[in-house]
């Protein structure tokens, strides 16, 4: 069927998550016109918004607000400046039918495993220092020579396999050197070694090692109040957020003006016509779409994606478990991490004695738990948690099911050559399309990595050229300068933990806090994958 077809605006925005909707409001405020379109009829946000269901208010996983750049925690002050809490930060994990703290925490977790297994750990640790491997290729490899074979199967292997549904040896090495960069067993035992004999009265800030913040900034009624108060922005400007789109094809004509077509539920087509276009669609998904086909797209359809559901339980209990989440390295239960909304907020639960918990199994797309109904996941739910000791199914009062497709691109062997490749054919042939976002760039970034990268598209938009390598954007949301961008002003800068902190406590509200913050009685020595 025919749609729609508006004027020529500047910029079209495929996706209203957080890089779509970061890159809408920034534009907007420059004055550009903006179209974007979201397939969800309901929700803007994309992973980082807010499910309600009778009150009941629930994330895609968990989102901290918390970032090393300053440029996103001022956009973060700006767009929602009254609304943040800050909350202390409080997780397990689950092994063998005991609690360890997340980050662990050395004599704790010495202590739970018991002499025998401890000593083995220790041994295991120090075997990797000195002999450790020198062809470094997979998650199994790289986690290994950090922390010694004993304690990657303990608390890496059996969670690991269960998000990505695959052995960690088919796992590239990128994916461990990302997401528990900086983490080194010795120093951590230095570092709380001092903090036990008071010599070391730093806060434990997550500034040096990013797995080791304490507390955390969250807006009150979850994340999507920060994408709601940005889509509010953008249509407030006279911009379109079109919700209930679906992308469907992108084609540039013969002046270099794109033509994007989006069709809804109804089988309506709109086309929006625009001189740039800013996707955060799945790269596999953007290049099936281009019109005519791009050389890499064999390269692109063979990128990987995991999925994942959420299965939320509403249980009768005034005081269910502290933890913000619990990772659960059990292979006996199929769910990999159990999230307590509560304790991210008072304020997203409407009844004080009934909490909100999140069971989250990750799949894929058509599996046997995907294609479950939500009435069998629910029950599943139940079953789990009273497995785990959690909660007595007796006192699940409700229940609700929402599904994430692609929510975490895999870093198999082939995913960078292949990204690589993708990247290099669009960027030289269309200096007018811009990939941005976790999916749009097929990278586990972060909310405010994700955030950044949009942030210096729109420089890149405004100045007319790719002054910024939005590729560049690491894992930690700061800009590295390479090759001929080298000599160009920075956005993303270093700033203090204090003020990152200062910004945060100064917009705290007046909420009650359920969790105290843990005394730290030992010392941290890794994270989970």
């Amino acid at each position: 069927m025919t749609g729609q077809k508006q004027g020529l605006v500047d910029v079209a925005i495929i996706g209203a998550g957080p890089a779509g909707l970061t890159a809408a409001y920034l534009l907007s405020k420059k004055g550009y016109r903006v179209s974007v379109i979201e397939k969800d009829e309901r929700y803007v946000g994309g992973i980082s918004r807010t499910v309600e269901v009778d009150g009941y208010r629930f994330d895609i996983g968990g989102h901290r607000f918390f970032s090393k750049s300053k440029e996103v925690v001022d956009l973060w002050n700006e767009i929602l400046p009254n609304d943040f809490i800050q909350r202390p930060r409080m997780s397990r994990i689950y092994y063998e039918g005991k609690f360890y703290s997340y980050p662990l925490r050395a004599f704790e977790a010495l202590f739970n495993l018991g002499i025998v297994r401890s000593t083995l750990c220790m041994a295991s640790y120090a075997k990797a220092k000195v002999f450790p491997n020198t062809k470094v290729r997979s998650f199994e490899d790289w986690t290994v020579n950090q922390f010694g074979h004993k304690l990657y199967s303990i608390f890496f292997k059996t969670y690991t396999e269960k998000v990505w549904g695959m052995p960690c040896d088919e796992m590239s090495a990128d994916w461990a050197a990302q997401r528990i960069k900086g983490l080194s067993l010795g120093a951590a035992v230095m570092d709380g070694l001092k903090r036990s004999l008071g010599l070391n009265k730093k806060p434990n800030d997550g500034m040096e090692t990013k797995t080791l913040l304490e507390t955390f900034r969250y807006p009150r009624l979850g994340p999507g109040m920060m994408w709601d108060a940005a889509r509010d922005f953008v249509v407030a400007k006279g911009n379109e957020v079109r919700m209930g789109h679906s992308f469907k094809q992108l084609a540039q004509d013969a002046n270099g003006n794109w033509r994007l077509s989006a069709t809804k539920a109804d089988g309506s087509e709109t086309v929006i016509e625009a001189r740039h276009v800013i996707s955060s669609a799945p790269m596999r998904e953007l290049s099936a779409r281009i019109h005519p086909l791009p050389q890499t797209s064999l390269q692109a359809s063979d990128l990987k994606y995991r999925d994942f559901l959420t299965v939320a339980l509403m249980i009768q209990s005034d005081d269910l478990f502290p933890d913000n989440w619990i990772y659960i390295h059990d292979s006996k239960v199929k769910v990999g991490r159990v999230q307590n909304f509560r304790s991210w907020s008072p304020e997203m639960v409407p009844d004080p004695s009934i909490a909100c918990v999140g069971l989250e199994y990750f799949c894929f797309e058509g599996d046997g738990l995907w294609s479950s109904s939500d009435a069998d996941l629910v029950e599943l739910a139940k079953k789990e948690m009273a497995i785990l000791g959690l909660c007595n199914p007796d006192d699940v009062i409700g229940g609700a099911v929402v599904r994430q497709e692609k929510a975490y691109p895999v870093y198999d062997d082939s995913y960078a050559a292949n990204v690589e490749a993708m990247r290099s054919e669009l960027e030289g042939k269309y200096p007018t399309l811009h990939m941005v976002g976790r999916n749009g760039m097929h990278r586990y970034n972060n909310q405010d990595h994700a955030m950044m990268t949009a942030m210096l598209t729109v420089e890149n938009i405004d100045a007319g050229s790719r002054i910024y390598n939005i590729w560049n954007v690491n894992e930690d949301a700061e800009y590295h300068e390479a090759g001929d961008e080298g000599e160009q002003q920075v956005l993303a800068t270093k700033v203090a933990v204090t003020e990152d902190q200062a910004a945060a406590l100064s917009s705290e509200r007046d909420v009650p806090a359920r969790i105290a913050p843990a005394a730290s009685s030992g010392e941290d020595i890794s994270k989970a994958a």
